[in-house]
This record gives structure tokens, sequence and C-alpha cells, in this order.
């Protein structure tokens, strides 16, 4: 256990520097520790880390979807509700059927029911990597809304393919009827149960007395609730994490305080990069344990199996996007569409953000090594190696050429007249004049003789004549004296704190008082970051 411990620090440790390389280098962190990975598999020491499937379903999957939910937009998840929903259940099922279809006729020996197993495994695209690059690229908002919002409820309808044809695989029956009928039921009820868990986690953060540091430790119990109830019922647990979590998340403003959330998002991001940075680094390090298993005579022929299989993923969402582009131009004839006429652009960015993770990941090292009646999976082995492939191959060729396919299609956001900066600007303006209004309405008595209030009021005017006009010819101007107060206000922050801790070393000085009023400085920056930076990558 204390090796274990200190392997997986030094693992740490490496995927910390590794993520600081690729920001240098500006390449997203998952394609680049997938690599690293594959390089320090031949350092045994680290080598010998192996996965274990519960750790990734249990420890790994729930907290990773209930973070993705949680910083889901409401608002563009249901505006682009149909096209996410096509792309999470029917468009993975007929992958699915696709794959299971080229790896029968491709593969020797290979069952219909172990293609479906193969196809369940692979079909889900994995949000964490297309997100991470989307981030530092210009690409329309409603791209990474999709993308994002797919990945939510693709896992679901995958691992629930893959549940039933290894079902099939394992029993060696199949009833299709039965099969249909379950499952609608498993995810009718998967949302049902996480609906309920959430009810339950509401009413405890809004009813009972927690405390800030009480309220975080629930929010990291709440995915763990949802998930092990659910499949506890043999439930859909991704489909009731990430139900619960857009029901929590929409109604985040009425049972946390201004501190819970905000010292919450912080330690949640910080545990969501560690979660992915171990996820994508141990498929680096697991691909040569596959490779082993295979046997020197078995890894020429799953090679190229693995790079059909893959070609044929990737041309089958390309085709997917473009038929529900087509689809889409006919069906608005009828019923309103969000977007009637979408372009070939964003059908072409969206199907090449494919990307396999760490849901293909956990389901490929579930299967069983035995079949129910006590024989070997045959075909295990080379299902693990190809998912394998999938993820490695869609990671770095994907990955790596989305920046210069976005460069080259370079599509305008077609759901803004204006930028984000000049929206940015119209929303604190307008909060600026209502407050200012409120002021001056409301509180008109207090105002005179409270000098609190007049302070605030300055402020606020000062806030409205520094606003940005979207229109203004003055651009470089306007920008070179918003440094200049953004330098400033830094100088004196850094000054303050100075001060602070000096002031700490003289014995008639509270140490609560000082760090109180560090933390107050820390919330100072950080408004001014968000004020000046929103947009950093």
């Amino acid at each position: 256990m204390h090796n274990l411990f200190i392997r997986y620090t030094c693992l740490l440790l490496i995927i910390l520097f590794i993520v600081m390389l690729a920001r240098k280098i500006k390449i997203a962190y998952p394609i680049l520790l997938v690599i690293a990975g594959l390089a320090l598999s031949f350092i045994p020491y680290l080598g010998s880390i192996e996965l274990e499937p519960d750790t990734i379903f249990v420890i790994f999957l729930p907290p990773l979807l209930y973070e993705a939910a949680w910083n889901t937009s409401w608002k563009d998840f249901w505006k682009w509700r149909r096209v996410i929903s096509s792309f999470a259940f029917l468009i993975v099922i007929v992958t699915s059927c696709v794959i299971a279809v080229v790896s029968v006729y491709l593969i020797p020996g290979f069952t219909l029911a172990a293609g479906f197993l193969l196809g369940g495994i692979i079909s889900p695209p994995d949000a964490v990597s297309a997100s991470t690059i989307m981030k530092n690229l210009k690409v329309p908002k409603r791209l990474v809304a999709i993308v994002e919002g797919e990945s939510l409820l693709n896992d679901a309808s995958s691992l629930i393919v893959f549940r039933f044809a290894l079902a099939a695989v394992t029993t060696g029956t199949f009833v299709f009827g039965e099969a249909a009928l379950s499952f609608v039921v498993v995810i009718v009820a998967g949302v049902l149960t996480g609906l309920a868990v959430a009810w339950i986690f509401y009413a405890i953060h809004r009813w009972f007395p927690t405390t800030t540091n009480i309220d975080i430790v629930l929010t990291f119990l709440t995915p763990y609730a949802m998930y092990l109830v659910a499949e506890s019922f043999h439930f859909s647990g991704v489909l009731a994490v990430v139900s619960g979590g857009l029901f929590l998340s929409v109604r985040r403003h009425s049972f946390l305080t201004h501190r819970s959330r905000l010292q919450g998002v912080n330690v949640w991001e910080a545990i969501a990069f560690v979660l992915n940075g171990f996820i994508f680094i141990l498929i680096g390090l697991e691909f040569p344990v596959i490779i082993k298993s295979l046997g020197p005579g078995g890894l020429a022929p799953a090679i190229k199996y693995s790079l059909i299989i893959t070609g044929v993923l990737i041309v089958t969402r390309l085709a997917s996007t473009y038929g529900a582009l087509f689809f889409t131009m006919f069906i608005s004839r009828y019923i309103k569409t969000a977007d009637s006429s979408p372009g070939w652009k964003a059908p072409l960015l969206f199907g090449w953000t494919g990307m396999r993770g760490v849901v293909s990941l956990a389901a490929a090292l579930s299967v069983p090594v035995t079949l129910q009646s006590g024989l070997p999976f045959q075909q295990r082995n080379l299902i693990l190696f190809i998912t394998f492939t999938v993820i490695l191959v869609t990671l770095v060729l994907q990955g790596l050429t989305l920046p210069a396919l976005v460069k080259w299609v370079d599509m305008a956001d077609p759901d803004y007249t204006i930028s984000l900066d000049q929206q940015r600007e119209l929303v604190r303006n307008k909060l600026s004049k209502n407050s200012l209004q409120l002021l001056e309405t409301k509180y008109k008595e207090q105002l005179e003789s409270n000098d609190m209030l007049k302070s605030l009021k300055l402020k606020l005017s000062a806030d409205i004549k520094s606003g940005r006009d979207p229109a203004s010819e003055n651009q470089d101007a306007e920008n070179s004296s918003r440094q200049i107060y953004r330098d400033t206000m830094s100088d004196l922050l850094k000054e303050q704190r100075n001060l602070l801790i000096t002031l700490n070393k003289k014995e008639g000085v509270s140490d609560d008082i000082i760090r109180q009023q560090l933390e107050l400085l820390d919330l100072e920056e950080e408004k001014i970051r968000q004020h000046f930076d929103a947009q950093e990558p």
C-alpha cells in the first residue's frame, strides 16, 4: 500500500509537469498525457500500475459526469436537445450496428454479439479532450454546447448497449423485444432515480444547518449516491448522475451560499483536473500491457483490424453529422427547429470532435475473462487492443488536427451579432445602472448621511462611465487605459499583501484579522481578473 501511494504520487507530479508543458507548447493536455503514458510504460516502477474496471466506473466516472453536468448550460442544452439526444442515443446505436457488422466481416471468428459489444465500447466520444482543445480555439458556442451535451448522454446509451451485448455474449441468448423494453426501463428509471436522490440532497442543503465545508463534502457524496443507488437496481447510473446533476445545477443559487459556490467551484475544478489527468496517462500506461496479452503472432493483424475500425468509426460519425444536417433541413419544413440551415461547416467540425476516452476505457476493461459456461472469452484481448488503439488514434489524430481544421473552416458564430466581450460590457453596464437607480430611489435618505453608500454611488457612476461602448472607434486607447488600471490595481494589491504580512509579525495584531484581510484581497484580485480577463484560455 505504501509503495502504491508513492507510485501514484510520482505519477501525479509527472501529470502536473506534462500539463504545464502542454500549456507551454499549446497542445491539449489529454493528448500529451496519453503519449507520455506510453513512454512511461517502459519504466518498470510505473509500468506495473494496472487499472481495475470498478476503479474507473465507481471512483472516476460519477464525479467527472457530475462536474460536467454542473457546468452545462441548461439553456443551451434545452435549445439543442434534438441534436444532442439524436447523437446521444440514435447515432450511438447506429454506430454500434455499423461496428458490429464491419467487425464480423473483418475479423475471423468474431460473432455478432461480440461486434455489438465492441460497438457499445467505442461508440461514445469523450468531451474532455474536445472541450479542452476547443477552449483555446475560436469556435461557435453552439458547437461546444452540443459536444458537451452529447457527452453527458451518450455514455449512458453506449453502456446500455454494452450491457445487453455482454449478456448476449456470456449467456449466448438475446431476445430483441425484451432487450428493447429493458433499454427504455433502464433509461427512464435511471433518470427518475437521479432526480429522487438529487431532491434528497437538495433538501439537506436547503433546510439543514450546513456550513461551507459541509456543503462541499455533500456535493462530492451526491454523484456517488446517485450512481450507486441506480446501479444497485440495475438502472443507468450514468443517467442518474447526469439528470440529478442538471437538476441541482439549475437550482444552485437557491440552496448554496455564495461562499459555498465560490469555494466549491475551485475545489471541484482541481479534483476533476486530477481525475482526468490520471485517466489519460493511465491509458498510455496500460497500452503495452494489452499488446503483450496478444502475443507476437497476433499483433500485426490486430493493428490492421484496429486501424480499419478506427477509420470506419470516424467516417460513420462524419456521415451521421451530415445525415443530421439533411434531416434538419427537411424536417424544418414541418416543425420549428433551432437552426433550419446549419451549413456544411458545423457538421464537419462536430464530426471531427469524436475523440474517445474514459468511458470506452472503463467498458473495455470490464469485459470478463471467461464466459458464463466457464470457457475463456477468446476475443477479449483483441477487443481491448482495438479499444485502446481507437482511443489513442482519435486523440492524437483528431486532437492534433482539430485546431488546423477550425482555422481552415473559419466558422463565424451564428448565434451572436456582437462579440462576447461586448456582451459582457453591456451586461455590466446594465447591472451598474440598475444598482445606481435602486440606490438613488430606495435608499435616497441613507445615501445623504452614509459615507460608505456615497462611495458606492461614486464607484457605480465610474463603472458606467468607464464601460466600453461596443461601437467605440477608440478601442486601442480604451484597452491601454484599462491595462494601466489593471496593472496599477495589481501593484496596489501586492503592496497591501506585503503590508499585511509585515503587520502579522507584530505581537499586537491578530493572525485571524490578517488572514481575513488577505482573503478579501484575493477576492478583489479575482474580481479584477474576471472583469478584464474572463476569456483567459
